[in-house]
């Protein structure tokens, strides 16, 4: 019935998902041909790649709204294989490069079906991001040329980079229209690129910004055909051209390099940048599903591998999942891989039916949308919001960029990720942290049954290198859930760890559950960003407070705020108001930092780091407590659940009081205390109805202090309210039994 109604949804849904894959086949086709241009082949590359990836993944994939076809970050790996490869014979270069295209999609297929996937939590992100801005200014600066009207530029990016003078030069010392036509029509397309998010008319945006360029290129051309009679055109080489019979006019790889270090190299990199690309798109596109979704990544891996060897075979360009036309597929309603299927349908139409079309669009306009594209990657703004993580974060950003822009993207990355470790060893002064702890399980993960919330505890370090053993813990838990992350025990937490987690909390919210990171109150941080490094500090270090609060400090500095509370985040050695509790007597009490003061009420909440034994039997504890200094007199004594090994009681120095005419209480509570005439009389029927309709708390009074614990760990924002709310409802019960005058 399930898997009728399943089906019976999927064809009701076909007519929107068509629709959605018309839209997107109008953003694929420029971005098709523009990638292909961009990387030196034949234009029907990119698009063969977009029509084979479309039916191939639409039907062995396992993602949902994912779209297909040439990517961005491969345009470099190909344009350098095609110019090294070929010893500069071009069209030799691309059937050589097809060979690599073949060898690499049989090794993303084997990285599928080996269930590799995870490879790409390997990655630092500011490596990632680094290599992303390297791949921009390669995208940009050939295209930039272009887009002026000029093709003969060859080099390495930035040595054609460094040549749009010259570019601009020739355009100014040739003032003729067959030269600034093209130049302008360039211009006027990067101007509706940029400027369509301002326009706000609906009817305009009905349109994709990349069609509106093709129209316009598309109308110059007939204009110039018909309105000038050839007196002013664009010149031939900057012309798309396509096969005359593009079905049966298939070009055939060339193995003859296969076992050359350049060939090898080549294979290298379009896997590795294929399938980083795909796997991110493939999850960030996950996030925007209506339905949330989880793609089958190595389903994916072997789909994708498949497509892009058949690609290879025939003449196209590597295929990858992209982020950009699956984001345009989910905004116009796509919801399964039909939509995949049906924009490689109209691509192959449109190139079957509209071949005089398509061969009237003009180079310039297609290197705009490349242009932009390559800008978008690499944008100043990247560079500073990685900045204001962290100068460190910065420095990788830059090194990969660097690395990769100068020594190609195997090399880059690969620096990027030494690079990573290596500062991350610098920032701790420790290898040996990493390299004791690697192999380790370093997260524990159990259901509290009384909250029924997760609790996951990550000691030692969580880093790009192990981040994949607390994502495997959040996969197996459902999005719906509360899950507590507790870094007390951890000494390194990374900036790809904090940024990951947020995508994290952000899944849970949108299902109606909950992430609270605690334990990182006591690392420091360099920056105030919520992705910042942390690192956590010795206590004669934690004392130079610095205040960078966390996202749990600054919530608990809005809930103190909100209770009218005082709220002082910095480490303090006053304790003494600790001294005379059983429960410290052989404990060692360090400092307690995230103080929540209410005077007038004589609360004080607080985070506590304390330890007991010693030597190699020391054990150092991170809990928080909530003490209330009392305006009268109250018998001594001790209670908490009966379970044991609880914490709080210790059954030598207090005889336990039981109560027979309350015997579900006896059973549930262990009720200690040096006079039990004086507890019994204080635990009237009243209070005791009020534990055992509550949740369980461990509470010690010292006759002029009330000392309550939950548990024996710090404590999330939602836990910390029901303390507060637990403390409060109790001091009522006790004020109106003490301040009324019936004091026992």
């Amino acid at each position: 019935m399930i898997i009728r109604r399943s089906s019976l949804s999927f064809i009701g849904s076909i007519p929107k998902n068509i629709f959605s894959g018309f839209v997107v086949s109008l953003v694929a086709l420029p971005l098709g041909l523009g990638l292909a241009i961009a990387s030196e082949a034949p234009p029907i590359a990119g698009v063969i790649s977009s029509i084979i990836g479309g039916v191939i993944c639409s039907i062995f994939g396992g993602s949902n709204l994912t779209i297909t076809g040439p990517g961005n970050g491969l345009v470099i790996v190909i344009l350098y294989s095609i110019t090294t490869l070929g010893g500069g014979d071009i069209y030799q270069g691309y059937l050589y490069t097809l060979s690599a295209i073949v060898f690499s999609g049989i090794l993303i297929f084997l990285f599928g079906l080996f269930r590799l996937g995870a490879l790409s939590e390997f990655f630092p992100s500011s490596t990632l991001q680094g290599m992303l801005a390297a791949i921009g200014i390669g995208i940009l600066a050939k295209q930039l040329h272009v887009m002026l009207g000029v093709t003969a530029v060859s080099g390495t990016p930035l040595v054609i980079l460094s040549k749009v003078p010259q570019t601009l030069s020739f355009l100014i010392s040739n003032l003729t229209l067959n030269f600034w036509i093209p130049a302008l029509l360039g211009v006027f397309s990067l101007f509706i690129l940029v400027f369509y998010s301002k326009l706000r008319n609906p009817i305009f945006h009905l349109i994709p910004a990349p069609m509106w360029v093709i129209m316009a290129a598309i109308g110059l051309s007939f204009y110039l055909e018909f309105f000038t009679n050839g007196l002013f055109s664009i010149s031939d080489n900057l012309m798309i051209r396509l096969p005359n019979n593009i079905l049966s006019n298939f070009p055939s790889p060339d193995y003859s390099l296969v076992y050359s270090l350049n060939f090898i190299s080549t294979v290298i990199s379009i896997t590795l940048i294929a399938s980083i690309e795909s796997l991110l798109s493939i999850k960030a596109v996950d996030k925007l599903d209506p339905q949330k979704r989880r793609s089958n990544v190595n389903k994916d891996l072997r789909a994708l591998g498949i497509s892009t060897t058949i690609s290879g075979l025939v003449g196209g360009l590597p295929v990858v999942t992209v982020i950009a036309r699956s984001s345009v597929n989910v905004n116009n309603g796509g919801s399964n891989r039909s939509s995949n299927f049906a924009h490689a349908m109209f691509l192959l139409l449109f190139i079957l039916i509209f071949q005089d079309l398509i061969e009237s669009i003009a180079l310039p306009s297609l290197a705009a949308i490349l242009v932009y594209t390559g800008y978008k990657l690499a944008a100043p703004d990247n560079f500073i919001k990685i900045l204001k993580i962290g100068k460190e974060q910065a420095a990788i950003f830059l090194i990969t960029f660097l690395v990769t822009l100068t020594n190609g993207i195997v090399i880059g990355i690969l620096t990027g990720i030494i690079f990573t470790f290596v500062t991350h060893i610098y920032l701790n002064n420790s290898f040996f942290l990493f390299s004791r702890n690697w192999l380790k399980p370093n997260v524990l993960m159990y259901l509290e049954a009384e909250t029924g919330s997760y609790y996951l505890s990550v000691k030692n370090f969580c880093n790009f290198l192990n981040f994949f053993k607390l994502k495997k813990k959040l996969d197996e838990i459902p999005e719906s859930s509360s899950v507590i992350i507790d870094f007390s025990l951890c000494d390194f937490v990374d900036h790809t760890v904090m940024e990951g987690l947020n995508e994290y909390v952000s899944l849970f919210e949108k299902k109606k559950g909950s992430i609270e990171l605690i334990g990182l109150d006591s690392h420091s941080a360099d920056t105030q960003h919520p992705f910042a490094i942390r690192k956590s500090l010795p206590t004669y270090d934690f004392f130079k407070f610095q205040n960078h609060l966390t996202k749990r400090q600054l919530s608990l500095k809005s809930f103190s705020r909100s209770l009218s509370w005082r709220y002082l985040p910095e480490p303090s050695l006053e304790t003494k108001s600790l001294e005379g509790f059983n429960y410290f007597e052989t404990k060692i009490i360090n400092y307690q930092y995230n103080e929540l003061i209410n005077v007038k009420e004589g609360f004080n909440l607080f985070d506590l780091s304390y330890s007991e034994g010693a030597f190699i039997a020391k054990d150092s504890l991170l809990s928080t407590f909530l003490l209330i200094d009392l305006k009268y007199s109250i018998p001594i004594f001790i209670i908490e659940r009966n379970f044991i090994l609880n914490g709080l009681n210790d059954p030598d120095v207090y005889g336990e009081v039981h109560f027979e005419m309350y015997p579900d209480f006896s059973n549930r509570f262990i009720l200690s205390g040096p006079d039990s005439r004086k507890i019994k009389t204080l635990f009237d029927s009243e209070l005791i109805f009020f534990f055992e309709s509550h949740a369980y708390f461990k509470i010690e009074s010292n006759g002029d202090k009330i000392l309550i614990k939950s548990k024996s760990r710090l404590l999330s924002l939602q836990e910390i309210k029901s303390l507060v709310s637990f403390a409060k409802e109790l001091m009522s019960l006790l004020n109106k039994k003490y301040l009324s005058g019936n004091k026992s």
